[in-house]
């Protein structure tokens, strides 16, 4: 019996070794994807384009800054773009990317064709992948050359991004899970703003990243059940957790029964509760249309009811 046990032990260790040896040869994996032809233009009301999808829409600041973003566009300020915030998660501590025009510490040395297959297709420069945090996959063409544009015009700041640092099961997942990930279904060339649900699914999936918040997902990223249901809790250090709430048509949604114009009367009142993670001073610069387009579509999504009741 003792024998058994000693050689059982030694085939679980060897097993351990051997998977611990297999993730640490893969976090630095090579993909290949395609370069999209995208070249940015000097035009102003393509850059104008590009800054209202960064800034406004796609909320880029409030992830690529350290900065007190709220303060800042209260002021009418632009945020600098240097990257450097730090997300503590269960597989580690992740830091977001100076995506400034430095040459050093930022995208400076990046060709457009780069930059775009990274939103684009979920692989860097150096041929690892990209972490699917950025929902920017299915965005037009029009619109990715709108958003390199911006990002061409953004001035350089030299600010040195820490290395991810993950731990056991940040590597496990890491080797074993992540991916590069590409769009998910023909990617147009011209997206027609306009306030249907068909223009607000596009803003909600490929630039707002509504169901990135509210939507339940497991350690990889990948979502468990319904979408729009509502997401995980975040807290913030000395604050109460909150939860993103249901956003489908379901009777235990938050925005049940609420009007087009509710809708859109909540975004102009901004952040309320100080320690929520929702933009809602980015949001709200959205215009009536787009925020008309979000409303009806978010009216089309399959109904599901949600536990949480925690308000963001």
């Amino acid at each position: 019996m003792k024998k058994a046990l000693k050689w059982t032990g030694f085939i679980i260790l060897a097993l351990i070794a051997g998977v611990a040896i297999t993730a640490a040869t893969r976090q630095h994996i090579k993909y290949e994807a395609p370069y999209p032809a995208i070249t940015a233009s000097k035009d102003m009301a393509v850059i104008a384009r590009g800054k209202h999808l960064v800034l406004d829409i796609a909320h880029c600041a409030d992830c690529h800054s350290k900065a007190d973003v709220d303060s800042l566009i209260q002021a009418g300020a632009d945020v600098q773009l240097s990257g450097g915030r730090l997300f503590a998660l269960p597989v580690g501590n992740i830091y977001t990317k100076n995506i400034t025009s430095d040459k050093e510490t930022g995208i400076g040395n990046y060709t457009d064709e780069e930059i775009a297959r990274a939103l684009r297709f979920g692989v860097h420069p150096d041929g690892t992948a990209v972490y699917d945090f950025m929902p920017f996959h299915n965005v037009s063409d029009e619109d990715l050359t709108a958003i390199i544009s911006y990002l061409r015009t953004q001035k350089p700041v030299h600010n040195e991004v820490p290395k991810h640092n993950l731990n056991l099961i940040g590597n496990m997942v890491n080797a074993f899970m992540v991916k590069p990930v590409g769009p998910s279904e023909e990617v147009a060339k011209k997206v027609q703003p306009d306030t249907t649900a068909s223009y607000g699914r596009y803003l909600v999936h490929n630039l707002a990243n509504c169901n990135g918040c509210h939507s339940r997902r497991d350690i990889s990223g990948k979502l468990v059940g319904e979408p729009f249901t509502g997401g995980s809790p975040m807290k913030k250090e000395g604050f109460p957790a909150l939860t993103p709430p249901n956003l489908t048509p379901d009777s235990s949604s938050r925005i049940f029964g609420w009007t087009q114009q509710m809708f859109i009367q909540r975004f102009r009142m901004g952040k309320l509760i100080k320690h929520s993670e929702m933009p809602w001073n980015t949001f709200k610069r959205m215009s009536d249309d787009e925020l008309k387009a979000i409303y009806n579509y978010l009216r089309t999504v399959k109904p599901a009811r949600t536990l949480t009741a925690d308000k963001a």
